[in-house]
């Protein structure tokens, strides 16, 4: 992955604040999408266009009803103007040990959505389309953020585009902040600043409501992706690059270690996590904050519906605050997000047609009436199902776009700000942001979490023996499958 500057994203961030693997499977309503399909008179207007499939990999997953009602609304107007073009819901989750057989297969949807550490992988294994000559004919090319397109890039060619972006942040339960006396006199979280305040501000949580005071993930690789970003506030770097390019793991250095020694604590120490870290997932723990038996967990502004929409949580007892800062006042915010990719087998016309309805949904960069509408309508849904309507991560750099957005998101917000500025005054300050680590990240985050693993139910583990084996691990995962 390549080395990247984000200043761009802080100066954007700033001018949006001014003014503050599954299957395919079938749509819930097949009528909604067919009808317009099968519309006579509009197959009569274009009765010589080349008949085009699309395979729609971002279809909402069935237990989001009311998702799936927008995308059927969005559906309804592509087919309007593109009658000649059969939308297929196929909704899936990317996943790195589902994703290979997939493509292979020739199974894979048109569209897809991925995380920012596999566009490198995906490209170099031949599995996603070079869409460089479609955006340049579109005008798009130029108005991807230059940080994220390069992580989109091989050679000069791009292989996808940005559905966002995301900042990791500290999310709230309210409720349990307030039935534990912590908030100030304007109902706002008084929340911790530091990791030794998070550690006793949990353990106040616990001792007055008995609830986790924070969920820690420990099942997958999602645990040492939260655990990488405790580690830099604590001056830990996991993995170094030299100047021949290639990479050393630096696990086990006393940096990351105090680090893992301070999560270890938060189990055996202060007492202060859910029952068993080993079965939290990131699902899970948006399960745990939105139903109220964790306090805090580490998450992002690109999933405030999961704890209020998914999980019952009521929109005005959501917050995101900043990540404590380490033992030096160190503080940052991993950052990352989500790129749109195509299937290698996709037709030109099929990828034209995604891209289309990418900007019915109001996420290309274009400010045109239907990607407006496109917008409204997916901030009434937050609305409609109690979802945070707050300021989106920039990905895209065009004016008229983030504009429009800016706009959209005034006209629509929902929330009291106040539960929110401070994450985003945080995220915008020059150096908070850092990428996630350079080398093979999902590697690294399994092997840490089997470190996590331990700590958690041991309380005898002895952490600097734990990470030095993590190290080994670690290195020579890097130098089978990356110092090539």
């Amino acid at each position: 992955m390549k080395k990247i500057c984000i200043l761009m994203c802080f100066v954007l961030m700033i001018s949006l604040l001014s003014g503050c693997g599954k299957k395919e499977e079938p749509a819930t309503n097949d009528g909604a999408v067919t009808e317009e399909n099968t519309n006579t008179e509009a197959e009569g207007t274009d009765a010589a266009a080349e008949k085009v499939t699309l395979k729609l990999g971002i279809w909402p997953e069935d237990t989001l009803t009311d998702d799936i009602k927008l995308h059927e609304g969005y559906v309804k107007t592509f087919n309007a103007a593109h009658p000649n073009v059969e939308v297929v819901p196929a909704y899936y989750k990317y996943a790195t040990d589902t994703f290979v057989s997939l493509a292979e297969s020739g199974n894979l949807p048109t569209i897809f959505e991925s995380w920012y550490t596999e566009p490198q992988k995906l490209i170099n294994g031949g599995f996603v389309a070079d869409i460089t000559d479609i955006l340049e004919e579109r005008g798009w090319l130029d108005a991807i953020n230059p940080s994220i397109s390069d992580l989109l890039s091989k050679d000069g060619r791009i292989y996808g585009i940005p559905r966002d972006g995301y900042a990791l942040g500290l999310m709230l339960n309210v409720e349990l902040f307030e039935e534990a006396g912590l908030v100030d006199d304007n109902g706002v979280p008084k929340y911790p600043k530091t990791w030794t305040e998070l550690a006793e501000t949990a353990k106040a949580i616990k001792d007055a409501t008995g609830q986790a005071g924070i969920c820690l993930l420990a099942k997958d690789n999602a645990g040492g992706w939260h655990f990488s970003n405790i580690a830099w506030a604590f001056g830990a770097t996991l993995t170094e690059q030299g100047t021949d390019g290639k990479f050393t793991a630096n696990v086990d250095s006393k940096e990351a270690i105090a680090a893992m020694e301070y999560v270890k604590s938060l189990k055996w120490e202060y007492d202060v996590l859910t029952p068993d870290p080993t079965n939290e997932d990131w699902g899970t723990g948006f399960v745990n904050l939105g139903t109220g038996t964790a306090a805090m967990y580490i998450a992002a502004n690109d999933a405030v519906n999961q704890p209020t929409q998914v999980n019952g949580l009521p929109v005005d007892k959501l917050s995101l605050v900043p990540l404590p800062a380490g033992p030096d006042g160190q503080q940052y915010s991993l950052s990352g997000g989500t790129p749109y990719m195509f299937s290698k087998d996709a037709t030109k016309e099929e990828i034209e047609a995604a891209l289309d309805y990418l900007e019915i949904m109001g996420k290309a960069p274009v400010a045109t009436e239907d990607a407006i509408a496109g917008m409204k309508a997916d901030n009434q849904n937050k609305i409609n199902n109690g979802v945070p309507v707050i300021p989106r991560f920039p990905c895209w750099i065009n004016e008229d776009l983030l504009a429009a957005e800016k706009a959209v998101t005034d006209e629509f917000n929902n929330v009291d700000m106040k539960l929110y500025n401070d994450y985003y005054e945080a995220i915008k300050k020059e150096g908070n942001l850092r990428l996630e680590e350079v080398g093979s990240a999902q590697d690294l985050y399994a092997e840490l979490t089997k470190v996590l693993q331990a700590v958690i139910t041991d309380k005898n583990a002895n952490v600097p023996a734990l990470m030095k084996q993590a190290d080994e691990n670690y290195q020579k995962l890097l130098d089978t499958n990356v110092n090539k």
